[in-house]
């Protein structure tokens, strides 16, 4: 019975390791670029943030991002200061 069920579950994950197999070198790199930034910022804004807002401002970053301004520590805390108010640590 074990080996039943171990290539029934086997079976049905076949399509999602092949997809995965086939995307892995793209997702992981979409996955790095995304933890630089909205991630990173995110995850901040959820740890420094209060109870009533864990949120970043990710609209002001992507317009800051698309307007040429580089990435870094002024413009992250430019976007969780528009969020949470003058309550974000520098």
């Amino acid at each position: 019975m074990p080996d039943c069920l171990t290539k029934t579950i086997e079976s049905l994950r076949k399509h999602k390791l092949e997809h995965w197999d086939r995307n892995r070198e793209t997702n992981r790199a979409w996955l790095g670029l995304n933890m630089m930034t909205e991630g990173r910022t995110g995850f901040r804004a959820f740890h420094e943030g209060s109870r009533e807002c864990r949120e970043a401002d990710f609209l002001l970053l992507r317009k800051r991002l698309a307007q040429g301004h580089t990435w870094g520590e002024e413009l992250v805390t430019e976007v969780l200061r528009k969020a949470h108010g003058d309550k974000v640590a520098t």
